[in-house]
């Protein structure tokens, strides 16, 4: 009998374009690039007419990072219906939302309180859409595709951030922000009718109805566990307190914020590519310390009051550190069971986007009283303390599969 010589088939690497084949996630990947398209030209819109109507770096601050506060709402109270057996439902009404308040920014006259709570309402059900976005990820690329899915996101959100800062810093030259909140609503629209059009219904996990209940039973065994919490530390307060300082750009250089913006988005985009697309899991963990100080060194140049050329070149270079998200992203996602990948998923992204608005409310206050260059450099050199102290329970993360969370 002849012996069996056959050796197991690896199968071959999975590319973007072999995710892109895949007609939901296509679907997801557009209305994500849509939507995120439309949320950088309404805020930087939304920033540049509180900074011209009040000339208060705080305000300026908030008003471009607002709504992530009430995103941590999101997570605490309905994030389980990210988990609901109607997600495709569930995302075309928020997409609802998304598109009214955004239309809703463009009527002109508008007091700057009600933009403000406008920002807080988009804030809660973007959370759930996020969670649910995340949720059907999951559900329409295989497991071993995940990080480049998500690499894919990234790099796409840094992409739009470059197009959608330059192409609003042109706009605004000739535009009135309520105009460039008229496109911005027209972005979320077709962001709408692609999600609708491509995405079908999945039947997530959950044995338990969504609601208030569920999401506080879900969150309390989530944070209950000491690898979970720690990732999600890393993964929010480094990137918020440097968001903060991006946050900062309109009151430090009002003429160069456009450019400082969009370096940060170029360098993100970079790294999410290089580190996405090139590196596996293993060596994606292993320079997850460096890519977290990346993120936040560079910006301790500002202590010296460099030109704006050195300014931007720091801010891409620091911009690549984002990418420290997808290896701890990956390490949360095997922590975490399948029947609540999307709200754990949703709670990460909602605490994530909720730093970034107390990143940049700390930020705005202090450069009240410290001048922006340096709270810009204080800021970082907290973020900085934050990533190394907080190693050593990194490194004791293990990303070891849960069997059961809140189900």
């Amino acid at each position: 009998m002849p012996s069996d010589t056959s050796v197991p088939v690896t199968p071959p690497p999975i590319s973007y374009r072999a995710l892109l084949r895949n007609r939901e996630f296509a679907g997801l990947y557009a209305g994500f690039t849509l939507t995120a398209s439309a949320a950088t030209l309404s805020g930087f819109a939304l920033g540049t007419l509180v900074n011209d109507q009040t000339r208060s770096p705080f305000l300026t601050a908030v008003s471009m990072y607002g709504a992530t506060f009430a995103m941590v709402l999101g997570a605490l109270t309905l994030m389980s219906v990210a988990d609901g057996n109607r997600p495709r439902r569930t995302l075309v009404l928020l997409q609802c939302v998304s598109l009214a308040g955004v239309a809703a920014q463009a009527i002109p006259g508008l007091p700057l309180a009600v933009r403000f709570g406008l920002l807080l309402v988009l804030g809660f059900f973007q959370s759930l859409g996020t969670g649910t976005r995340m949720g059907l990820l999951a559900e329409v690329v295989p497991a071993a595709a995940y990080a480049l899915a998500r690499s894919l996101m990234n790099i796409t959100s840094g992409g739009m951030a470059i197009l959608g800062y330059a192409i609003g810093a042109v706009l605004l030259r000739y535009l009135s922000p309520q105009e460039v909140f008229v496109i911005a609503a027209g972005l979320t629209a077709l962001a709408l009718g692609v999600v609708a059009a491509t995405v079908r219904e999945h039947s997530i996990r959950l044995t338990r109805r969504p609601g208030l209940r569920q999401t506080w039973t879900t969150n309390t065994a989530l944070f209950s566990h000491p690898g979970r919490r720690v990732l999600l530390l890393n993964l929010w307060v480094p990137n918020g307190l440097i968001v903060g300082c991006e946050a900062l750009f309109l009151s430090y250089a009002p003429d160069d914020a456009g450019t400082l913006l969009a370096a940060g988005s170029a360098g993100m985009l970079l790294g999410d590519l290089a580190v996405g697309r090139l590196l596996d899991a293993g060596r994606r963990r292993r320079y997850a310390f460096a890519l977290r100080l990346l993120l936040a060194v560079p910006y301790l140049l500002f202590a010296a009051e460099p030109s704006t050329p050195v300014v931007a070149v720091a801010v891409f270079v620091a911009g690549a550190g984002f990418a420290a998200t997808l290896p701890l992203q990956e390490q949360l996602l095997a922590l975490t069971p399948d029947p609540v990948r999307g709200q754990v998923q949703g709670v990460e992204s909602a605490g994530r986007m909720t730093w970034q608005g107390i990143g940049a409310a700390v930020a705005g206050g202090l450069a009240q009283y410290l001048g922006p260059g340096t709270t810009i450099t204080a800021v970082a050199a907290l973020s900085v303390a934050v990533t190394v102290f907080s190693r050593p329970f990194v490194v004791r993360a293990r990303a070891v599969r849960a069997e059961t969370i809140g189900v």
